[in-house]
């Protein structure tokens, strides 16, 4: 209303236009603009679908609901069908600057800072798009992108000069070592350093006097990152390949994150273990985090079903309160403690006994796993036993809205990443 603009940030493309042209009836019937960004520069002001037909409603008076009504639910016969299709909104396409320009603009958490890192690095003021500037931002699952993903950094980069062919060599040479007696592996902090019988193979292969020179650095570097490539980075759950290119898997949502790279050698020498084409390292030319991004905003808030456990956090990076909004009607979800098995197997035998039950009884049930592969294994144990399944993870991601709105029908069974769902309505 001060007209100085809001960024309503959600976690993925389709939630931003989808909330965009959703809610833009409201704001729009209130007189204020609505844009959305999505990725690829795409952008959209909201609009109504029938203008004329709009202003005409007005001047009639026609009412959805009717005049004076105060309950929950609304009983269909008393709900006015031809009155609703004269308030639809549709997105259009529209410039980047527009979309900013609006009193209320959507889209994801990398849109806001990649274009904000691109304003910085425009030759003249008029090329900017971010014209309002930083004033509120409202997150949704405001843990997942203040806490949980605050220190991810957003990085714009460009093409460097180098010989890739030296991550082949060390690829090759990794896949002959042994673990523990040529390298050993910290899982925990993500390392992977050679041993001093691992460094001799390393100058035997290479014929090097010494690994430590620094005239050979570059190859010191190589083998560090094809260790790292081949014993703590797995196919499947940090990266997928598709279409001979190596893509991350965003460790938070598990989506896919096609265009982005790891840094410092170590998507070259993973896309070697691959096999596929080795693209040029980047260098980087513009870089910000999410929590420096969102710190910049005069005033933050945001919404998520998981912020209590953060609230010391919330305070001390961003200076936000928590407050816990009670549910509208009792909760009678019952929280069962956790089950703990010797083996992988016997945990998932007992996993597929307790869906086929349920499946059985018409109850439907959500599977939530932590991989790409987890979620994989379980719907071929599932495809044995003949139960019928969706699955949901970042290989199948353009079908996920329709596939979890539909996951609470009688016996659905559907089984999802933590990427699943986040924002869409569950149909019970």
């Amino acid at each position: 209303l001060t007209g100085k603009g809001v960024h309503l940030v959600t976690v993925n493309d389709y939630l931003a236009k989808r909330d965009a042209v959703q809610m833009g009836t409201i704001y729009k019937f209130l007189g204020l603009t609505v844009g959305a960004i999505n990725t690829n520069q795409q952008s959209f002001l909201i609009q109504w679908a029938d203008e004329k037909a709009f202003e005409k409603a007005i001047e009639e008076d026609l009412r959805v609901w009717p005049q004076g009504f105060k309950g929950e639910l609304l009983p269909e016969e008393k709900f006015n069908i031809e009155a609703r299709k004269n308030f639809f909104t549709v997105a259009v396409e529209s410039e980047r600057r527009q979309a900013y320009e609006a009193d209320i603009t959507y889209g994801t958490n990398n849109e806001f800072g990649f274009d904000y890192l691109r304003d910085n690095m425009v030759f003249s003021k008029d090329q900017m798009v971010q014209v309002k500037g930083h004033n509120f931002a409202i997150v949704d699952e405001v843990d997942s992108i203040l806490i949980d993903e605050a220190r991810t950094p957003l990085i714009i980069s460009g093409v460097a000069e180098e010989d890739v062919s030296i991550y082949y060599a060390a690829d090759s040479f990794v896949k002959t070592l042994i673990k523990d007696e040529d390298f050993t592996v910290d899982e925990k902090n993500k390392t992977a350093v050679l041993t001093e019988k691992g460094i001799e193979k390393a100058e035997k292969h290479f014929n090097l006097d010494n690994l430590f020179d620094p005239k050979n650095i570059d190859i010191l570097h190589a083998i560090n990152q094809s260790l790292r490539a081949n014993t703590l980075f797995h196919r499947d759950k940090d990266y997928v390949v598709k279409d001979g290119e190596v893509i991350i898997v965003d460790e938070f949502t598990g989506r896919l994150m096609p265009g982005r790279r790891w840094s410092d050698g170590l998507h070259q020498a993973i896309e070697a273990k691959e096999g596929v084409k080795i693209e040029a390292e980047n260098q980087t030319l513009a870089s910000i985090t999410f929590q420096n991004y969102f710190r910049m905003y005069k005033k933050l808030a945001g919404m998520t079903g998981t912020a209590e456990t953060e609230a010391e956090e919330f305070k001390e990076i961003y200076n936000l309160d928590v407050l816990v909004i009670p549910t509208n009607k009792p909760v009678k979800r019952i929280d069962y403690p956790d089950l703990i098995y010797k083996t992988a197997k016997e945990k998932f035998d007992n996993v597929v006994r307790e869906i086929e039950k349920l499946h059985k009884e018409g109850r439907p049930v959500l599977v939530g796993t932590a991989s790409i592969e987890t979620s994989e294994y379980l719907s071929s144990l599932l495809k044995k036993k003949k139960i019928p399944h969706n699955v949901l993870n970042a290989k199948h991601h353009e079908k996920e809205a329709y596939i979890i709105a539909q996951a609470g029908r009688v016996g659905a069974v559907t089984i999802a990443t933590n990427m699943a769902g986040r924002g869409t309505d569950i149909l019970l």
